[in-house]
């Protein structure tokens, strides 16, 4: 059975985001993000780069959704998970910020 909710941590924004998902694309989400805390840097991660932000940020891509997390002392930590287009990463810094 499914996993209801992810072991990944997740701010509240990217707890939302989840919920908000159509329940196929969650269930497949949850996977993908319990995938992050065994391997947080897969292949088909991208590393973002932001001026000045020395922690390490990346992208992880499925479908048109995509998850931007950072990785605290190796472990995930899920900032966002947004559709693609019309996401443009703009509020990349706003969120790690938060």
């Amino acid at each position: 059975m499914p996993r209801s909710k992810p072991r990944a941590a997740l701010t509240p924004d990217a707890q939302a985001d989840l919920k908000r998902l159509p329940g196929n694309i969650r269930r497949r989400m949850i996977v993908e993000i319990d995938h992050l805390e065994k391997d947080p840097r897969p292949r088909r991660s991208k590393q973002l780069t932001i001026d000045g932000e020395l922690r390490e940020i990346r992208r992880l891509r499925l479908d048109k959704w995509r998850v931007i997390y950072l990785i605290l002392e190796e472990q995930p930590v899920i900032l966002a998970i947004r559709k693609r287009p019309p996401y443009n990463y703009e509020d990349l810094k706003d969120l790690i910020e938060e």
